[in-house]
C-alpha cells in the first residue's frame, strides 16, 4: 500500500478562467522542474463550486515514456510538450 498524495488548493483573485489557465500556464512554465509537482493533473473550478472541474492539460499517456503536455480539448495528435 502507498501513501496517499496531498493536493494543494491555491486560491486566486482572478475572475476569468482564461486568466486561470493562464496563470496555471505560467506556473508550469516556472516550476515545471520540481518533480514533486504533477502539473498534467492541474484542474480549475470555480471558488462556490469545487467539486466542477476543468483540466488544464490533456495528460493523456504517449505510448512510451510522458505524457501529452498541450491543453485539454486540442485539435489534432497528442505531444510531449505544451501548446
Amino acid at each position: 500500500m502507498t501513501d496517499p498524495c496531498w493536493i494543494i488548493h491555491l486560491p486566486t483573485r482572478l475572475t476569468s478562467v482564461d486568466e486561470v489557465a493562464a496563470l496555471a500556464m505560467a506556473l508550469r512554465r516556472s516550476l515545471g522542474h520540481v518533480l514533486a509537482v504533477d502539473f498534467g493533473e492541474t484542474t480549475l473550478s470555480p471558488e462556490d463550486r469545487q467539486s466542477v472541474r476543468t483540466r488544464v492539460w490533456c495528460d493523456a499517456p504517449l505510448g512510451g515514456p510522458g505524457r501529452c503536455g498541450r491543453t485539454a480539448g486540442h485539435d489534432g495528435g497528442c505531444a510531449p510538450t505544451a501548446e
